[in-house]
Formats: C-alpha cells, structure tokens, sequence
C-alpha cells in the first residue's frame, strides 16, 4: 500500500528526528570513550537498557516462549550485535565522528552483497555498480597509503560489516521470531560478554559519568521510538536515506564539542559512499529490482547491541502489499 504525500512526510520527520537522537547518542559514547573502555561503556548502557525493554516486552500478547525457532541465526545475530556494539563504541571514542560514519555507512553496500549468499538476493549489474562505487568511497575515506591507518579504523570496518551481517540476520528471522527473542539475545549475549572482560579494564565512574551510560540507553530507546513511528507513517524507501543525515549532526557535533574538521578526502568519500547506499535503497524500492530487498528491510540504524532494534516492532520496514517473495 502506497502512503500519501503527508504521511510520507511525517515518517520522514520522524527519521530525521530520530537520527539527530542517534547521533547526540553517538557524541555522549564520544565523551565517555575518553576516559573509559568501550568494554565497560556498552557493558552499562546495555545494563541500563534493560528495565526499559522490559516495559516494553509488558505489551507483547504473543503466546509462545523465549526458545529460539532459528538458534543459528539468532546466535549469529546475537554474537555480530556483540561484535558490533564494542567496535563501534571504540571507533567513536577514537576517530572523528564525521568519519566514523562515512565508514559506517557502508554498511548497506555490505548488505547488499550479502544478501546473495544469505538470502538468495540476485542483484544485477547497476546494484553491483553502486556497491563498487561506494567501496571506492570507503578507500578514498581511509586513504590506505597516504594517512595512517589506525585501530579505530579497523573498529569501524568491523563495525560495519559485523552491523550488516546481524542486519542480514535478522532480515532471516524476522518473520519467524518473537519480538522478545529478537530484542532479548542480542542484549543478553553483550551483557554476559562484556561482563566476562569488565574485571579486566573497570575503572570506577563518577555519578556524572555513570549518569552518562543512562544517558544513551534513554537516548537509544528514544530514538528507536521515533524510528518505529516513522515506519508505521512512511514507505521504507522514504525512511532508509534519512540515516544519512547523521553526517551532518556529525559534522556539527565534531566542530563545536571536539575541534574536529572533516577533510576533504572524507567529505568526498562520504558523498560517495551516500550517494552509492540511496542508489541501491531506490533501486530496492522500485518494482521487479529486488525479491527480498535486504536494505530496506534490515532497518537504517547499525545495530550496536546496547539499542533494541525497532524492526520487530516496527514491521521491519515493511507495509502491506511490499512484499514480492
């Protein structure tokens, strides 16, 4: 079912809305990164996360239990939310913002490409174009021979491949999974992991720091909210772009809090890799392109571990008379 003009435009508010939380989000993992590992950052932003699922999980009618129907992929969803959520964190502390999400944002690319093994996707030659284009991108991001390469990079390369693995996970479940389970195992898998290594880097937090931590799982949840609400108001080729505009909050967020002033390789990296992940969100989004469009239905958001994601509830993209399969 096709939305109207309004409604569309009421998700996409919601989007750009959501994604300024997100990235406000990102700017307070930012100013904890500089005193403490992302070890014990995620280990309490996931810990403060859970008396608010739990509110939410009080409105879940579903009969049934929290037994996996797909324990393999659950269990690869769960481990890459791990993986996913200590990467990204580092790589925020320790990079620009700017360019952590340029890298970041490869993450659809990633999608893309394993949609075909995963998934059964077939994406023909202008996809395959575009993927190309934006991994080009990430190189002129990462400039391999001209700038150092740093550990905060490899966590962000990381980042985004472990993000597009889980998204391309979950995309396998989604139907067959309570939303429980889907919320519940990737938080419970980062708690136990990041529990496991806390002894080895815990330094003790002032309230203001600890406060901190609440801080991004009311930020998360915040804005998964308004993900949730942009979904339910607005086609997915509408919402999916909107992530882009965290590159801006970046932008602005690097310059007033951090000093920070993106370059000109990022920049044009950035634009490419942008331009490349809407090509293949629109191309998606048209007719007969894409049989199980592993983009739009993944979410636009990496999942980090510490935030729910919103597809369960949100439909994970989805409206009546979208699907092709």
């Amino acid at each position: 079912m096709t939305k109207s003009p309004g409604s569309n435009l009421q998700g996409a508010l919601f989007a750009l809305l959501a994604f300024a939380i997100f990235a406000t989000h990102d700017v307070v993992v930012k100013w904890l990164g500089a005193a403490y590992s992302p070890i014990q950052i995620v280990f309490f932003a996931t810990l403060m996360s859970f008396p608010i699922v739990t509110l939410m999980m009080i409105g879940d009618r579903t009969d049934g239990n929290l037994r996996p129907r797909l324990p393999f992929w659950t269990a690869l969803r769960s481990l890459t939310a791990v993986i996913t959520g200590v990467s990204a964190f580092y790589a925020f502390a320790t990079l620009p913002l700017a360019q952590t999400y340029a890298i970041l944002f490869a993450s659809p690319l990633l999608i893309t490409i394993l949609a075909i093994p995963l998934l059964g996707e077939t994406v023909r030659a202008r996809r395959w174009a575009a993927v190309i284009v934006g991994l080009i991108g990430v190189l002129i991001v990462l400039r391999p021979g001209q700038a150092a390469f740093e550990l905060g990079h490899l966590a962000a390369i990381t980042a985004a491949v472990t993000g597009a693995t889980g998204s391309v996970a979950l995309r396998k479940i989604g139907n067959a999974e309570r939303s429980a389970v889907i919320l519940l195992f990737p938080m419970l898998a980062t708690l136990a992991a990041m529990g496991a290594l806390l002894p080895f880097v815990y330094k003790p937090m002032p309230i203001a720091h600890f406060a901190g931590s609440g801080l991004i799982a009311l930020l998360a949840f915040a804005a998964m909210l308004c993900v949730i609400a942009a979904y339910r108001r607005a086609e997915a080729v509408v919402i999916a772009p909107m992530q882009y505009s965290q590159i801006l909050w970046a932008s602005l967020y690097g310059y007033l809090l951090f000093d920070e002033r993106p370059d000109l390789a990022t920049a044009i990296g950035a634009g490419i890799i942008i331009a490349s992940g809407i090509y293949i969100v629109r191309r998606e989004g048209s007719l007969g392109a894409s049989r199980t469009r592993p983009v739009l239905r993944t979410g636009a958001r990496p999942e980090t571990g510490t935030t729910p994601r919103a597809n369960p509830l949100a439909g994970g993209g989805e409206h009546p008379g979208q699907s092709r399969d």
